[in-house]
């Protein structure tokens, strides 16, 4: 009771406001401290989740790197050197140019690429660092270092950071990989031209077929119309020997390119037997025997009086009929020589050798394409050597020619001689 007294006594009203003031403060402090405490604890999830976000998106931009093959790199206009901050490009035996793990300068990965694109790359590169224009987009080869090999690459590169004067600091770019793309390229630009020549040689096969096949009609019809009037018992015999030669030359052009095309088709198979080469060309021979021009003459040099052979006979018959037919067409003076060697490792050459008017050098491959004619005012379609080409295809063989112009040709007929 005295304590209370004595406290009571020495109490005053300043103590009393000093002291709630004082709780006030820490308390204020307290409130103070745990509302900073929340809002750092916010920012500080925030931040976790960004980050959160970030590696996530590092993770899938990653991922779309590496399934698209694609290097990232970024170039420091300053010094022209060259980081490289992802590669995920597919190596070439083991070996990526420009990739590098420290800076290298962009004038040192230039000398690894091809010399026909290297001054345009350059070009491009320096047009994007002096702010000529904002896109930088190239496609080049890049030489393998001790080889002869190069693969294509294409790259893309933007200004990514700016100087206070507004000129290039950094450039940010990607590279890949397109060897992929330009074998399809190529194999596209292949099919278009094949598809642009085989609208051509459409072409050329109308007219020239038109042409040929309206000659002997013209023939055919026009005799056919005056024989009825002719009296004349030799006259009328004259008319029909032009008719059926005028006939014989229209079954044959349509033989040639029912012929070639039933074998192009899959449709007309190889029918092998085992029949006599010697007897083959004899009878090949007497076919043409009048029909050579004055002047000339056909002989034969065989390796032996009989050869057998397994073959399609109605081809090597139809091969070496055509060759001999251009033989006897186009020479006009000298000697045809109609043979064969001796078999050699399971093949064996038939030729027809000739005194004519020979082929160009430029024109001897050529020679073997459909409708292609080295004298357009020689009468034929040009489908002979092309149609002997597919057919000795077709049983394992090849046809060559070897010539020299006005001297004449030898065309080589080489088939397997078969069991």
């Amino acid at each position: 009771m005295i304590e209370i007294l004595l406290y009571t006594s020495t109490h005053s009203v300043i103590s009393d406001i000093l002291v709630w003031m004082l709780i006030s403060l820490v308390l204020i402090g307290l409130v103070t401290m745990i509302l900073w405490q929340r809002r750092t604890g916010q920012e500080l999830a925030d931040e976790l989740a960004e980050l959160d976000k970030l590696e996530k998106n590092n993770v899938q931009n990653e991922f779309v790197l590496k399934a698209l093959g694609i290097a990232t790199w970024h170039l420091d206009v300053a010094t022209m050197q060259v980081a490289y901050d992802q590669d995920f490009r597919t190596r070439i035996n083991g070996w990526i140019a420009e990739s590098s793990e420290s800076a290298v300068f962009f004038a040192n990965n230039l000398t690894m690429v091809h010399e026909q694109d290297a001054e345009r790359v350059k070009h491009s590169m320096m047009a994007l660092c002096e702010g000529k224009t904002d896109l930088y987009h190239e496609e080049y080869r890049v030489m393998i270092p001790g080889t002869n090999r190069f693969f294509w690459e294409e790259s893309y590169a933007t200004v990514a950071e700016h100087n206070v004067d507004g000129s290039a600091k950094l450039i940010v770019g990607t590279s890949k990989h397109i060897d992929d793309r330009k074998e399809m390229e190529d194999a596209l630009r292949d099919a278009r031209f094949k598809a642009e020549e085989s609208d051509r040689l459409k072409t050329a096969f109308l007219a020239n077929m038109s042409h040929e096949i309206r000659t002997p009609l013209n023939a055919i019809v026009g005799f056919t119309s005056v024989i009825a009037d002719v009296e004349q018992p030799e006259e009328r015999q004259q008319l029909l020997d032009l008719i059926h030669d005028n006939t014989r030359k229209l079954l044959r052009i349509v033989d040639d390119v029912v012929a070639i095309s039933k074998i192009e088709a899959g449709q007309d198979e190889a029918v092998m037997s085992q029949f006599d080469l010697v007897y083959v060309l004899n009878d090949t021979i007497n076919r043409f025997s009048g029909k050579i021009k004055n002047g000339v003459t056909l002989t034969t040099s065989y390796a032996s009086e009989s050869q057998w052979v397994t073959s399609d006979m109605n081809r090597v018959q139809q091969i070496m009929r055509h060759l001999l037919s251009n033989a006897v067409k186009f020479t006009d003076r000298g000697s045809i020589v109609v043979g064969f060697n001796e078999p050699h490792e399971g093949r064996i050459q038939a030729w027809v050798r000739d005194t004519g008017k020979g082929i160009a050098r430029e024109y001897q491959k050529r020679v073997f394409e459909r409708f292609f004619k080295v004298d357009e005012f020689v009468p034929g379609a040009g489908l002979g050597l092309s149609t002997c080409s597919t057919m000795a295809y077709s049983i394992g063989g090849s046809v060559t020619v070897e010539s020299k112009l006005g001297e004449g040709s030898t065309f080589t007929f080489e088939f397997p001689v078969g069991n």
